[in-house]
């Protein structure tokens, strides 16, 4: 895309910000059947005007630029499956680091939306069958550690195979690797700084979903 849309998208993702803010303010540590419902009321009632300190806002702005920036080569609808993506998953990460959950409600009916959005392009297959690996491996993970790994990020792990399969083998390996990259980083920052010790745990969603964005944004295919 040419940088004027580029900036364009990017506008339109800080105004989106806002909305994402207001909305993920809306889940709690514990989840309720309703609270989907009171997400979206609040998120309705929101002004879409960007608050200090704006690091919501200026999150899902980024995601939504190198998205227009660097996806668009794989054609109009992966594209549009990871705009959509861009802003879900400035929600979950935004969810995860506070409540140190992936809400349900949010990543399961992510992956119609997204096989929606895929199919037309071509790439459905490659993106079934990452999705199928990442989900696979994470699934053991989780059997060996699940005080480590949570079953809601290896829903997340389907969602970013999906993701990251329609664009290339090594854009979805870098992806799944990245994620345990991200986190390793932390742990060994936390252990630098003295804030944490090798048990301590955190929430594990951001850093895979940051590692999906970045590989997205490399020139690995």
């Amino acid at each position: 895309m040419t940088p004027l849309v580029v900036a364009g998208v990017s506008a339109l993702g800080l105004v989106a910000g806002a909305y994402v803010r207001a909305f993920a303010a809306g889940f709690g540590p514990a989840g309720h059947p309703g609270e989907l419902r009171e997400a979206f009321d609040t998120a309705v009632r929101t002004a879409p005007v960007p608050r200090r300190p704006y690091v919501v806002e200026a999150a899902t702005a980024v995601a939504a630029a190198l998205v227009a920036w660097r996806v668009p080569g794989a054609g109009g609808w992966v594209t549009a499956a990871w705009l959509y993506a861009a802003v879900v998953g400035v929600t979950l990460a935004v969810i995860d680091w506070r409540t140190w959950r992936l809400p349900d409600v949010i990543t399961l009916p992510s992956y119609p939306v997204l096989l929606a959005l895929l199919a037309p392009s071509g790439r459905w297959f490659d993106a079934i069958s990452a999705g199928g690996v990442l989900v696979s491996f994470y699934t053991v993970m989780w059997f060996g550690r699940p005080t480590g790994i949570g079953l809601g990020d290896v829903k997340l792990a389907g969602l970013i195979g999906l993701l990251t399969g329609a664009l290339g083998v090594r854009t979805a390996v870098a992806a799944g690797m990245g994620g345990f990259l991200l986190g390793a980083l932390y742990a060994v920052g936390l252990l630098v700084t003295r804030r944490g010790t090798r048990k301590t745990e955190f929430p594990f969603g951001p850093f895979m979903l940051v590692a999906a964005l970045a590989a997205a944004a490399l020139p690995l295919e």
